[in-house]
């Protein structure tokens, strides 16, 4: 299996979708380096050759911020937002929407599945009247 910045990449499948495999390379990402680098897109990823593997490795750890490093950054972002206790902040610490959604519908999965109307949290009675 061919390793890029520490991802196994498929073998089997064109190297164009093997490329997002690595967190941070989208499609588009994937055939803007194959191009630079002067891939096939539609190659197998077990087809290309070291030299070929080499320079994609090359382009991809030298140009762009990928996996562990881009997961740190993001982290690092959303830290310094809670840290200056800006609105964004609050929203990420409270874990509410973050980007203006409305909260009073549709958010029930953040909030957890809360349901607030008459008769939703309510047990079935044990009697009968």
């Amino acid at each position: 299996m061919p390793r890029i910045a520490g991802v196994n990449i498929p073998e089997e499948k064109r190297i164009e979708i093997s490329l997002t495999y690595v967190f941070g390379i989208g499609r588009s990402l994937s055939n803007q380096i194959l191009k630079t680098v002067n891939i096939n897109p539609d190659a197998r990823a077990n087809k290309l050759s070291p030299q070929d593997l080499n320079k994609l490795k090359d382009v991809i750890e030298k140009s762009y911020i990928v996996e562990g490093e881009l997961r740190r950054e993001r982290l690092m972002n959303v830290k310094r937002l809670k840290d200056i206790h800006s609105y964004r902040g609050i929203r990420h610490t409270r874990n509410l929407p973050v980007r203006g959604q409305q909260t009073k519908t549709n958010s029930r999965t953040v909030r957890g599945n809360v349901r607030k109307t008459m008769g939703s949290g309510r047990r079935p009675s044990s009697q009968k009247t």
